[in-house]
């Protein structure tokens, strides 16, 4: 079988609110209808909630410039330091599986491009997100507090290991790096009856997308899809 490619850190942010004509908003619009029809819905994701922030999002909008023609394909896309935005399939599956409702606040591992938590952020009440590049943290900050609609996203510098303590504990956690264990900081982290989606396994092997459920203070796994993400990165002692 071949392997879901996906990752979480960009390079770049495409271009701003104002510098694309409102003829091509209308046919990215378009293009994002199409894409969720196409590569989503036939291959399985029934949420609702989550189709609808898919058919929202502009995906055009967390790709660099060059890329902006191929924003709607179901493929994760080069943007900068040797890393990809995720595609449109794994984002809208990996949201779908922790079961997003208004009334929740959801932490997510890995910013990147920024696209993963603005499409958590149409369905849930408050988003945290953290990027342990720093450059990439502070642009998609920028990028976020610039847009009235991303509000209720905050985003930080640091490393996703330890979770965001002071903002605990979460209704779901969304993890978009490759770790080889589920760290214990974020199972702390997540409510009882909680779920959590983490890509599991070593970075040059064999990975899986992996479903945590929190009941009684107990943790459930289940083993879903095959993937292939970037490797979960720490932040190196001296």
């Amino acid at each position: 079988m071949a392997l879901l490619l996906a990752a979480g850190w960009c390079g770049a942010v495409a271009p701003a609110a104002g510098e694309l004509h409102s003829v091509d908003e209308d046919r990215f619009e378009l293009l994002r209808r199409r894409m969720v029809e196409r590569d989503i819905v036939r291959r399985g994701v029934t949420d609702q909630a989550t189709l609808e922030a898919m058919r929202k999002v502009p995906r055009h909008r967390f790709v660099p410039p060059g890329a902006v023609g191929m924003a709607y394909d179901d493929r994760p896309l080069p943007i900068g330091h040797g890393q990809t935005i995720s595609q449109p399939y794994i984002v809208a599956y990996m949201t779908e599986q922790v079961q997003p409702r208004p009334d929740q606040r959801i932490l997510e591992i890995g910013t990147g491009s920024g696209y993963q938590a603005a499409v958590l952020a149409e369905i849930v009440g408050e988003v945290y997100s953290i990027e342990i590049v720093q450059p990439l943290a502070e642009r998609v900050e920028r990028f976020f507090s610039g847009d009235p609609r991303y509000r209720n996203i905050s985003v930080r510098h640091g490393d996703g290991y330890h979770g965001w303590p002071g903002a605990a504990p979460f209704d779901a956690i969304v993890v978009t790096a490759a770790s080889e264990t589920i760290p214990p900081p974020l199972i702390q982290q997540l409510k009882d009856g909680g779920r959590m989606i983490i890509p599991v396994g070593p970075a040059l092997g064999a990975q899986h997308l992996v479903l945590v459920t929190k009941e009684e203070g107990r943790m459930r796994t289940r083993t879903l899809l095959p993937v292939r993400f970037v490797p979960f990165t720490r932040v190196r002692g001296p």
